[in-house]
Parts: structure tokens; C-alpha cells; sequence
């Protein structure tokens, strides 16, 4: 019985070793096929050493161009419905400067005033002036203060795909020019020749009473 029994439990043994074997090659094997499927797929991406070198291929990035801005008549027009739309509502109607360009004006002159610093500019493309106060917005920009000699603008420059940039820009006065100068010397010549006429009639005798 003894015997019997030792070959059992050694027959028993022997199946739980194989088991155990043949369990531990098949993990094995299967990191084997895994590593082997790695290796295959890191070969596969990698260049072929048999094949010509080619560089890989850089795409560039579009750079953004700046939006079109509408003309000044469309501009206008777009002004004057803004404003017959804010009429019918019965609210603020937008300042005319709102349909111009920070570089379609030019500063004409500075002054105080009750409600502080104004300013004077022209809007070139149909030469009337107009007095503007920080805050004062245009088409492309706001004005945010006004020194003694320049006024300083906020622009605001917007790009085809949406993106918009901010900077600063400042704009002196409008030096005056030699038609102003000319126009201004004009102006004064008619005071300065009739100043004589008066010393000459100062000059006469006055006429003896009766």
C-alpha cells in the first residue's frame, strides 16, 4: 500500500511540475511574440537602410495675413446705417470718427476745456474736422489721452483668421504747412498796410471851427 500511495502523490508531483512548466514557457513564448511584434513594428518605422535617404517632408505654417478693410464710402455707409439704427432705438448714435482710420487722421490742434484736454482732427479723405475727448473711438482704434503736443491712440490690428494685436500709437501735431503759412501772412497784411493810413490821417490838421 505504501508503495501505491508514494506513486501517487510523486505522479501527482510530476503533473504539478509540468503544469507549472508548461504554463511558465507559454508566458514565455507569448513575451517572446510580443517582444518579436515590437521589434517588428519599431523596424517597420524606422528608415530602410537599402532605400534612398529621403528628408522629411516640413510643412509650414500659414502666416496670417491682415483682414480688408472696406473702403471709406463703404465705411460711411455702414456709419450712417448704424446711426438711422440707433435713432430708431433711441439711443447714443456713434460718433462719425467711428467710420475712419487712425491713419486717415491728422491733428489739427489741442485746447482745455470745462471737461478737460480736447482735441482737434481732420479726417483727410473728406477734409472736415472734428473735436474728439479720450474715450473717442475710430474704425481701427480708441484715443486713450491727450498731451500738451501729441494724442495717444490704442490700435487694434485684425488678421484674416480672427487673431487681433493691440499697440500703442501716438500722433503729433500737424506742423503747419507752407500754404497755411502763406494764407496766414495773408491774413495779416491787410492790418499791417492799413496801419499807416491811420498815422497819415492822425497827421492832418484838424479843421478850424468857425
Amino acid at each position: 500500500m505504501k508503495p501505491t500511495k508514494l506513486m501517487k502523490h510523486g505522479f501527482a508531483i510530476l503533473v504539478t511540475v509540468a503544469g507549472v512548466t508548461l504554463s511558465g514557457a507559454t508566458l514565455q513564448a507569448d513575451g517572446q511574440t510580443k517582444s518579436n511584434a515590437k521589434v517588428a513594428s519599431s523596424r517597420q518605422g524606422s528608415r530602410d537602410p537599402f532605400k534612398k535617404y529621403e528628408p522629411p517632408q516640413i510643412v509650414l505654417k500659414k502666416n496670417s495675413t491682415l483682414a480688408q478693410v472696406p473702403s471709406i464710402q463703404q465705411r460711411i455707409e455702414e456709419y450712417k446705417v448704424q446711426k438711422l439704427v440707433a435713432m430708431n432705438a433711441r439711443v447714443a448714435a456713434p460718433k462719425p470718427t467711428t467710420a475712419f482710420l487712425l491713419s486717415e487722421v491728422q491733428v489739427v490742434g489741442i485746447s482745455r476745456t470745462p471737461r478737460g484736454y480736447a482735441a482737434i482732427v481732420e479726417a483727410t479723405p473728406i477734409k472736415l474736422a472734428y473735436v474728439i475727448y479720450p474715450g473717442e473711438r475710430f474704425y481701427d482704434g480708441q484715443l486713450v489721452a491727450i498731451e500738451d503736443n501729441r494724442l495717444v491712440f490704442r490700435r487694434e490690428t485684425v488678421y484674416s483668421d480672427g487673431k487681433r494685436d493691440r499697440s500703442i500709437e501716438l500722433k503729433p501735431l500737424r506742423q503747419a504747412s507752407a500754404v497755411d503759412a502763406l494764407s496766414a501772412a495773408a491774413a495779416k497784411a491787410p492790418a499791417q498796410s492799413s496801419e499807416p493810413e491811420v498815422e497819415k490821417k492822425s497827421e492832418k490838421p484838424a479843421p478850424e471851427k468857425p
